[in-house]
């Protein structure tokens, strides 16, 4: 891995080379046709474990907006994400208020280089890879790192917040 960033970066490679954080920019073609989740999608074309690929959802605890990081291979639990965030109840966000909060579109979100920052939880199982993969911030393209530059990054807490 390396601190340089493609050269046609967006703001999440932006946050990541201006941070200095090791990462690697993974690049596929993203297939518009595909029955696969984005993120399974990814996993396959890169060659990877899908549990190291994480997804960002957006989810409003309370009335707020609030970032998750989760694996892939399962789904978000939103009681526990409340619970992580101090919350009582948590909802999907809609696809056009996490576009306009985050500034990406829907399967590109990174939870790096959003418009706004937004209280984030990672799901603790991401500390068991040496890596993982996270959005780049646009479809085909996906950021290779340490979960602990991930969480630190980001401002994250941790928590169990994804079920398989």
């Amino acid at each position: 891995m390396s601190r340089r960033a493609a050269p046609a970066g967006t703001p999440a490679l932006r946050v990541l080379q201006d941070a200095g954080v090791v990462h690697a920019v993974r690049e596929y073609v993203h297939d518009p046709r595909t029955e696969l989740s984005f993120g399974m999608e990814a996993a396959q074309a890169l060659g990877v474990d899908p549990a190291r690929v994480l997804k960002t959802l957006l989810a409003e605890v309370d009335g707020s907006l609030v970032v998750a990081v989760v694996p892939v291979t399962g789904e978000l639990d939103l009681k526990a994400l409340a619970s992580a965030v101090g919350g009582k109840r948590a909802t999907m966000a809609e696809p056009a208020a996490a576009e306009r909060a985050t500034g990406y579109v829907v399967g590109g979100i990174s939870p790096f280089g959003q418009r706004r920052r937004l209280p984030t939880v990672v799901d603790e199982t991401a500390l068991d890879h040496a890596t993982v993969l996270v959005s780049a911030g646009r479809r085909g393209a996906d950021v290779e790192l340490a979960p602990a530059d991930l969480v630190a990054l980001t401002g994250a807490r941790t928590a169990r917040v994804g079920r398989p």
